[in-house]
């Protein structure tokens, strides 16, 4: 809970930062406020009171907050990438959350649109990508020390290679509808990764 709100003015603001988040999805991240107020419901002055430095404001908290359901929506998979199972669960629970969102995808607003030049932005993105890459990067070491993947590649430079796959492949999914590429992507960068006999 942001630090002097109370349990109710806590959810209230939660409730405005998920509204401006899905707002963002349809429509990109140029959402005015009369948009959020319509959508969460809210007045002017609510608004200010929980963001005080207006739009800007509100748009990196969504930002974040999107960046967060990224990394929350391949759990539990992205924490227990210790099988070939769990990597391949993850990598369905990936491609399926992909296909369901399409061009209402978070990575579309938050890579593609947000302002690269503004630091509160810059920072929900590499906060995010830094993040999503050590979980990664664990996953690879894990099973490197099981000797179940290979160690002719570096785990940082797997997790690298997965993490492209997963961003080249979801933004040909959002332009064309298709899967094939993202799934493509995925699975021949595990297989690269796979001890072979």
């Amino acid at each position: 809970m942001p630090q002097g709100l109370t349990t109710k003015g806590a959810a209230t603001r939660q409730r405005i930062i998920e509204g401006t988040a899905v707002l963002m999805r349809q429509s990109g991240a140029g959402v005015s406020l009369d948009d959020v107020r319509e959508a969460t419901r809210t007045s002017k002055s609510q608004l200010f009171h929980y963001f005080p430095d207006g739009r800007e404001q509100l748009v990196l908290a969504a930002a974040a907050h999107e960046a967060d359901q990224i990394l929350a929506d391949q759990q539990p998979y992205l924490d227990e990438l210790t099988s070939w199972r769990s990597w391949h669960a993850w990598r369905n629970t990936v491609v399926a959350r992909y296909k369901r969102q399409g061009s209402r995808c978070p990575l579309r607003v938050l890579l593609g649109q947000l302002d690269p030049d503004d630091k509160g932005a810059r920072a929900v993105q590499v906060e995010l990508m830094d993040r999503w890459h050590a979980k990664l990067a664990a996953g690879v070491r894990h099973m490197q020390g099981r000797e179940l993947m290979t160690h002719g590649l570096a785990a940082d430079r797997a997790a690298d290679a997965l993490l492209a796959a997963v961003q080249g492949g979801a933004i040909v999914l959002i332009v064309t509808g298709r899967s094939g590429s993202l799934e493509a992507a995925l699975d021949l960068t595990l297989d690269q990764l796979r001890v072979q006999p």
